[in-house]
């Protein structure tokens, strides 16, 4: 049976090397973040590329639920998106694909995104989006499998097979790597956010950071950290997990 995987992640996580990852699988198509024109024009944020990200996309979001993310395909196809794109929309659909919930510690997306977005608030981050989402797939009785890339920076290869194990799809070893460089599936926003993971040709080892936060981002830390705790305690973990 071919899957929908629909990847739901924070921002600033390695979301575009895993789809790069999934790129390499001989049984699966992948879609960089299809919904996000329509997010673009339903919040008015102002990211960079903005205008070019809205002609390049279909821009009304309920389109693309029904015309990409549950066309017919003749492979498992790989979404990723961003969880605070699920907005003015039918989350009917949830139900129908597989849901990957993908967290990252908020101390080091708020980090990383305050160097491109100034002040970033609790919706940008999309903490909480993810820990809604998990309730809401529980409510619906569509389980969420929640991936932490911690666990996945610190040991690709076991927590690729697990993932590849709980989604029922074989693991494939050309997973583990891929060309360095842009891919034909990037967005037209991949030159503002991709140029490290355009240099990589695999999942960079994990290195905990030494990260000093401003009192205002600090604060937008603390008021993550629970939704991140709750969400951590339920994902895949690698055998040497302490």
């Amino acid at each position: 049976m071919r899957k929908k995987i629909c990847l739901w992640s924070c921002p600033r996580n390695v979301s575009t090397a895993l789809m790069y990852s999934f790129r390499e699988r001989p049984d699966t198509l992948v879609f960089d973040e299809p919904l996000y024109a329509h997010y673009l024009r339903v919040s008015g944020v102002k990211h960079p590329g903005r205008e070019d990200s809205l002609i390049s996309q279909e821009n009304d979001g309920e389109k693309v639920v029904q015309d990409i993310i549950l066309g017919d395909y003749q492979k498992h196809c790989f979404f990723k998106l961003m969880t605070h794109f699920l907005v003015n929309i039918n989350k009917d659909f949830l139900q129908k694909v597989t849901n990957i919930i993908f967290i990252r510690d908020p101390k080091e997306i708020i980090f990383s995104y305050s160097k491109v977005i100034k002040s970033p608030k609790m919706s940008d981050i999309g903490v909480k989006m993810q820990f809604d989402l998990f309730n809401y797939l529980e409510k619906c009785n569509s389980k969420a499998i929640v991936l932490d890339a911690r666990y996945l920076l610190e040991n690709p290869e076991e927590i690729l097979k697990k993932l590849c194990d709980m989604i029922d799809i074989p693991y494939f070893e050309d997973m583990l790597e891929w060309e360095r460089g842009p891919k034909e599936e990037d967005g037209v926003w991949a030159k503002y956010w991709y140029d490290n993971v355009h240099d990589s040709t695999s999942f960079l080892p994990y290195k905990k950071k030494d990260i000093q936060l401003t009192k205002d981002l600090e604060s937008l830390y603390q008021e993550c950290l629970p939704y991140y705790n709750f969400l951590t305690e339920k994902s895949i973990k690698h055998d040497t997990t302490i």
